[in-house]
């Protein structure tokens, strides 16, 4: 892979176009895997298209090759998937007229996927994109005074495990008890059994540092956790029906107090001035950083088929 072959691509240079008569991905993956591992550790994000990738098992052997490791499984689950085959999901199953908003995968975490590579098996007949944008830029662009109060403070997510939105046994994928409060020790989770199942808060980081760039990165889901993420009707509804402590989730700054809706509202234009997309092609490959870049996804029409894989799992000391 030669860096002058990347093109620009929605302003950004990351579209890599392989010749389609190239008809063995393994192989060319196995023998580019270095230069991509190299250019998505300091840029971020890579579309390579033609490589005619077919099928979910190839898919997988592909990013296993070029992410030099096996995928990792998808825990303390935040959105419904199904798994295809060998830590292959398929994308988020949200309804086609659901957008949903700019985030990096399981920065609600202190562990988190350096790697997620996404694959277009199908486009959706309209729309459907995935949105990216980069976590350097939104730090820079989120004014000094927020940042600075949700770096000082840190974020707490508060979650309810139920029917409404994710049971418990789907997000630590496991039906024993004993094995859910083991993991949340094991990762600094506070958790109460409580009449309605299972209630979790953690508190994690506002911002990061990338570990091979060393730039500071806006690096969380508040935004997509706050309550104030839902329409006004669902908020209401849902405070009526069980109570504001048993809301699904919710996020506060680290010492229990309310995060001001307005910054949240700051943060979401941000996300939603810098992102930028790609009209998706039958068998793109997305490689991302995923600290570098989050993603997003657009309403759609039609069928839609999109694929993820993630790797090199990152657990920091914050």
């Amino acid at each position: 892979m030669n860096l002058d072959d990347i093109k620009i691509i929605s302003g950004k240079k990351m579209l890599l176009e392989i010749d389609t008569s190239y008809n063995n991905p393994l192989i060319w993956a196995e023998e580019n895997k270095k230069d991509v591992e190299n250019f998505l550790s300091t840029s971020g994000a890579l579309l390579i298209r033609g490589l005619n990738i077919n099928g979910s098992i190839e898919f997988g052997q592909v990013l296993k090759s070029l992410f030099g490791e096996e995928l990792v499984n998808y825990t303390y689950r935040s959105t419904p998937r199904t798994e295809v085959n060998n830590n292959v999901y398929t994308a988020t199953e949200y309804h086609a007229s659901e957008i949903i908003p700019q985030h990096n995968e399981n920065a609600y975490s202190n562990a988190w996927p350096m790697r997620i590579g996404f694959v277009c098996m199908v486009p959706a007949a309209k729309m459907g994109n995935t949105p990216i944008s980069d976590s350097r830029v939104a730090y820079n662009e989120i004014p000094k005074e927020i940042r600075e109060e949700f770096e000082r403070k840190k974020i707490m997510y508060v979650r309810n495990y139920s029917d409404m939105d994710l049971p418990w046994q789907e997000v630590f994928q496991t039906d024993t008890k004993a094995e859910v409060e083991k993991f949340c020790k094991d990762n600094r989770i506070d958790y109460q059994w409580t009449a309605n199942g299972l209630r979790t808060k953690q508190v994690n980081q506002a911002s990061i540092l990338h570990p091979v760039t060393n730039e500071k990165l806006w690096f969380n889901q508040a935004h997509l956790f706050h309550l104030s993420s839902l329409d006004i009707e669902l908020q209401e509804g849902l405070i009526e029906l069980l109570g504001e402590e048993n809301i699904p989730r919710n996020t506060f700054f680290g010492d229990g107090t309310p995060i001001d809706v307005e910054a949240l509202t700051v943060i979401r234009d941000v996300y939603e001035r810098t992102k930028f997309t790609f009209d998706w092609k039958k068998q793109d490959l997305l490689l991302l950083d995923n600290m570098l870049y989050t993603h997003g996804r657009e309403p759609y029409e039609g069928t839609r088929q999109v694929l993820v894989g993630m790797a090199k799992k990152y657990s920091p000391i914050i």
